[in-house]
């Protein structure tokens, strides 16, 4: 884990970083927004420090942000040209300020999926009217994943060694896997939403995206208040007390690359001594119709509360946005349109039958389904494919995304942690633990002990290349 010593000032790592970002990211496109006032912040900190204050250990480290999390010095724009010209927000989110607090550089903040992929249903991941198009730095044609693509896209190429992303369902996750970074997207309401632009308040969170499993712990320690120190939990592999659940059914099979590299996960896992009961089965987290419904009918709500906390003069609700997207439509929707803006805009409110049916719904899958298969089968934890090798891109037709892991956690509101396994055909891919609300110790525990043991197996990840890939 980075730590800034007397042999590495924080300014000198904001200054290696920002060399790095000016001869890579050229060519990745993950940091949309650099902080011209980085170098000032880690000067500060590096005078902390001598004069014998230090925050705590990542003090003076710097961190990406991703541009849907409120910064009071930085544009936030959730990617849209509607944000863009308006003021920064009056204030930080409150995760932005633990950050502050412990000592972090606040680096730059980084490109996502616009409106965190909630507003064309042909969407590609990793693009904004704001920041462009995101690429994967293991292969420059294929994508990033989404929506937390520039986080994932910027670790990965070195640009950062920790970034925040957020999630709703597989926006951390998704782009870990792709980019062979660790994505720990933690139980719904760990960490404060406020401040975050919003899909949906029951499955909206931000979360580390770090390069080792250990600096997620240590981000997440930061990032909930430092109340419990998840780093405690990163010591050695010894699983042999450990129940590890491998449901079957729909989150495997739609890649046979990536089943191969699980089963060999799963060897590394069984090796920790974990016991593993395999061939077990979550239920069909209901109709896209039904998540489709939550997500609507929290997206209209919830974006004009937080479209309210803005400066004055900028849009307000969703009809504001969908005014706004068409009148410049050249630039906003030259590569997919707003049809779920659309539709969310027809809803009619969180006491709407509609949405109560449709919740309820999303509920007995996720929550109901998870607890149950722990339950009954005396499970500490789950662990399946994470998502499917990083997919061309495709701007024209959109995304191509075969499968993932991220459903079942998205509607229950429950922690999700995926992380590198191997390669296939030279794309990173990766597994993701999962376990009831609240089971981020266990989860870190779990992916610390994979790590460790999946390296003294295989050795070190391969680093990008940064080139096309054929």
């Amino acid at each position: 884990m980075i730590r800034v010593s007397s042999t590495l000032s924080s300014v000198a790592l904001v200054e290696e970083l920002q060399a790095r970002i000016r001869e890579v990211d050229p060519l990745v496109n993950a940091i949309c927004t650099p902080n011209p006032a980085a170098l000032t912040e880690a000067a500060r900190l590096d005078t902390e420090r001598d004069n014998g204050r230090v925050r705590g250990p990542l003090h003076g480290v710097p961190v990406l942000v991703k541009d849907n999390i409120d910064t009071a010095d930085l544009p936030t724009t959730a990617g849209s040209l509607a944000l863009a010209d308006q003021p920064p927000p009056p204030d930080d989110a409150p995760l932005v300020r633990r950050l502050r607090d412990a000592g972090c550089v606040i680096l730059g903040k980084t490109n996502l999926s616009e409106w965190a992929n909630f507003r064309g249903s042909a969407s590609s991941s990793g693009w904004s009217a704001y920041g462009g198009l995101t690429r994967n730095p293991y292969a420059l044609n294929r994508s990033a994943g989404g929506s937390s693509s520039g986080s994932g896209a910027a670790v990965a190429a070195g640009l950062a060694e920790y970034a925040i992303g957020t999630e709703t369902n597989g926006s951390i996750v998704c782009p870990a896997a792709l980019n062979g970074i660790v994505g720990l997207k933690p139980t719904v309401g760990l960490i404060p939403q406020q401040g975050i632009v919003p899909i949906s308040h029951s499955q909206d969170t931000a979360g580390p995206m770090t390069r080792t499993v250990t600096q997620a712990a240590a981000l997440l320690s930061v990032l909930t208040g430092s109340q419990v120190d998840y780093t405690e939990h990163c010591r050695g592999t010894d699983l042999s007390n450990v129940r590890i659940g491998v449901p079957r059914g729909p989150l495997w099979g739609y890649s046979t690359g990536l089943d191969e590299v699980t089963e060999h996960a799963l060897e590394i896992l069984s090796s920790c001594g974990a016991t593993l009961v395999d061939h077990l089965s979550l239920p069909t987290p209901g109709g896209d119709e039904d998540q489709l419904q939550v997500l609507a009918h929290e997206l209209k709500v919830d974006l004009a509360a937080y479209l309210a906390t803005r400066v004055p003069g900028g849009p307000r609700t969703l009809d504001d946005l969908i005014a706004f997207n068409k009148e410049h439509a050249d630039v906003e929707l030259q590569w997919f349109g707003q049809e779920l803006f659309e539709r969310a805009a027809t809803t009619e409110g969180l006491s709407s039958p509609v949405y109560v049916a449709a919740r309820l719904t999303a509920l007995r899958a996720g929550r109901d389904g998870i607890d149950d298969l722990l339950r009954d089968n005396q499970l500490d934890a789950l662990v399946s494919p994470s998502y499917s090798p990083a997919w061309a891109i495709d701007l024209v037709n959109g995304d191509h995304v075969l499968g993932g892991s991220s459903s079942h956690a998205a509607l229950a509101g429950y922690p999700l942690l995926s992380m590198p396994s191997g390669m296939v055909s030279g794309l990173p891919v990766g597994i993701t633990f999962s376990g009831t609300a609240r089971s981020e110790v266990t989860l870190i525990r779990l992916a610390h002990a994979f790590e460790t043991a999946r390296i003294a197996a295989d050795g070190p990840f391969p680093t990008p290349e940064l080139t096309q890939w054929v």
